[in-house]
């Protein structure tokens, strides 16, 4: 029995997710259990495990992004390990074939992708023209100007392709067509020109063949013989470097990012203000409760707990910040989920802190501390990045002196923190050293007014150079 492995769903606003790396060899033995494929969304990475024992056959290489739903591999329950690729195939041609009568020509269609998707371009054939094709192979991979996805075949029978790679069609368009039960004109990977039916003897490639005689003179095929082959697929996330650059395919994470910043510029008016913060006081009731904190909670009292307490204060105090625009609506959010930035291998993610508002600093430094680990061993779900109503950004833990913040859409404000610094100020008329912290508050200015921000940053202002008010006011 053939089980699929398909892509699952991972939120409504997930559509697409990348191979990023397959654990298993094609037609290896797999236990169930056993992790299979790493997927990355725009948002998460996570692992697929077998759901059976049995022989893996993969459909779909790294690199290549898919529909969620689309299958990328199938696992053979009890076939042995060394089993051909071909011996697998045989069986599923028996039930298919009751599906539609024997001569039935189908179309291959351009699927719908969405309301906004009025075309796709056919990227990549997987099965040559006038190849036998088995019910649920792969036939050819479409990319929108959104997503790739890849269609596959409703019956068994024999594969015309009407339309080549390369191409834009309009959604609805036949590109290729499968005669159901027709006699596999090539049983390997052989001559694209086999149009016609042939002897099932006919597998030894014969490059004299690849000179057919199309029906469709205008346009002359392309041969797809090479493009048959599983080699091409390992191609999809290779670097290609000629010994001054290297060029590599940009991660689905990274593409998302990329375009999420980009629509936050062009979407929203971000304007910056900045502040500093004297951070005296906050050092030193650290240096006092740490110990005590410590023992207590299990965890270490660090800046980051202060630092959302002091937002969620700032936003009681200034309700507008606490909104977004959603079209020509404003939403008035009345609750404190508290976005904190965090930097990984494969980019920046923002896990969400839930009711920082009902949370102690110690809850707050926990499931900072939580995330942080999820995030290395690629584990954050996607219900752990939805939500938050205000960001934080910590670029001084990188060295950040002073920067301006990217608003994090569909929010209105974020906070950059920076690193601390021994500087000059002047303090009751005199000239002192301090641990100084620069802020930095970027906000859409089609909700809040310069007013409303400045009042905002200088309440955490206030909140950190006054933190033990700020943990009475708890």
């Amino acid at each position: 029995m053939s089980l699929e492995v398909k892509v699952p769903a991972a939120g409504e606003s997930i559509t697409s997710a990348n191979v990023a790396r397959w654990h298993k060899k094609e037609g290896e033995s797999v236990r169930k259990g056993e992790v299979l494929v790493t997927l990355e969304t725009d948002k998460v990475s996570s692992e697929l495990e077998a759901s059976a024992d049995g022989t893996l056959h993969i459909i779909v290489g790294e690199g290549e992004e898919v529909a969620i739903g689309t299958v990328i591999a199938s696992i053979e329950e009890g076939a042995a390990s060394a089993a051909p690729a071909a011996a697998a195939s045989a069986p599923a041609a028996a039930p298919v074939a009751a599906s539609a009568p024997s001569g039935q020509v189908i179309d291959v269609k351009v699927p719908a992708a969405g309301e906004s998707i009025t075309s796709a371009n056919v990227a990549r054939w997987h099965k040559g023209d006038g190849a036998a094709v088995n019910k649920g192979d792969v036939l050819v991979t479409l990319e929108t100007d959104k997503v790739s996805s890849e269609l596959e075949a409703d019956a068994s029978g024999t594969l015309k392709i009407v339309v080549a790679e390369g191409n834009e069609v309009s959604i609805g368009t036949v590109i290729a067509q499968i005669t159901v039960g027709a006699g596999a004109p090539v049983a390997a990977p052989a001559p694209a020109a086999a149009a016609t039916p042939a002897p099932a003897q006919a597998t030894a490639p014969a490059p004299a063949a690849a000179a057919p005689a199309p029906t469709e003179a205008a346009k002359p095929k392309p041969d797809f013989t090479a493009l048959s082959a599983p080699a091409p697929r390992e191609t999809a996330s290779a670097e290609v470097s000629n010994g001054r650059t290297t060029r590599k395919k940009m991660s689905m994470l990274r593409r998302k990012i990329a375009t999420h910043l980009v629509n936050a510029q062009q979407t929203a008016a971000i304007l910056t203000t900045f502040n500093e913060a004297d951070m005296t006081a906050v050092m030193d009731l650290r240096k006092a409760v740490q110990e005590d904190f410590l023992k207590k909670h299990g965890v270490k009292l660090g800046f980051m707990s202060f630092f959302v307490k002091a937002v969620v204060q700032a936003l009681k105090d200034v309700p507008q910040v606490n909104g977004m625009i959603d079209g020509q609506d404003i939403v008035q959010n009345h609750f404190y989920d508290i976005g904190v930035a965090i930097g990984t291998e494969k980019g920046l993610i923002v896990p969400v802190i839930r009711d920082a508002d009902k949370k102690s600093f110690a809850q707050i430094e926990q499931d900072i501390i939580d995330y942080a680990k999820k995030a290395k061993e690629g584990k954050i779900g996607i219900e752990d990045l939805q939500g938050g109503v205000y960001t934080i950004s910590n670029g001084g833990t990188y060295g950040s002196l002073l920067s301006t913040p990217i608003l994090n859409p569909p929010q209105s404000g974020i906070l950059g923190m920076h690193t601390i610094q021994q500087r000059p100020v002047a303090l009751n008329g005199q000239v002192v050293i301090r641990p100084m912290m620069y802020l930095a508050m970027s906000y859409d200015h089609r909700l809040v007014d310069g007013k409303e921000a400045v009042t905002f940053l200088i309440r955490i202002k206030d909140c950190i150079e006054n933190p033990t008010r700020l943990m009475l006011e708890m």
